[in-house]
């Protein structure tokens, strides 16, 4: 990538997000925007459940985050930089050996289950970077 883009993007990127790996069960807090008549109501909803992807780098950067709802499964892509997203919290840090989790949308109950470590990562916060 150009060196200058990259510079560019650098400053666009979001300090305050934890590190996220594939595996990580992770709660992501989204705003959403309710239109009720003429008045728009804004409230936060979080989306639990398992990160099986992670594409892109710097401003570009998403994730794709699956969960299981009245058995269905269901995923979304969050662009991580994103302004409709609030925070994120890394709620429990999995093990697993591979980059893409695509085969857990063939597998149920225990078998999709993952192992889970205990991981203990710095979060960069927008105050420490101002320093």
């Amino acid at each position: 990538m150009n060196r200058i883009i990259e510079k560019l993007e650098e400053s666009q990127v979001r300090k305050d997000l934890p590190v996220l790996r594939p595996g990580d069960t992770v709660r992501v807090h989204v705003r959403l925007k309710e239109a009720e008549g003429e008045k728009e109501k804004e409230r936060i909803q979080p989306y639990e459940g398992v990160v099986i992807a992670q594409r892109g780098r710097l401003a570009s950067r998403s994730v794709t985050i699956r969960r299981v709802s009245f058995g269905v499964g269901v995923e979304r892509i969050f662009p991580i930089n994103s302004p409709s997203i609030q925070s994120i919290e890394v709620v429990r840090s999995g093990k697993v050996r591979r980059a893409k989790l695509y085969y857990l949308r063939g597998r149920k109950g225990k078998a999709a289950r993952i192992k889970r470590v205990d991981r203990v990562e710095a979060v960069a916060t927008v105050a420490e970077s101002a320093e």
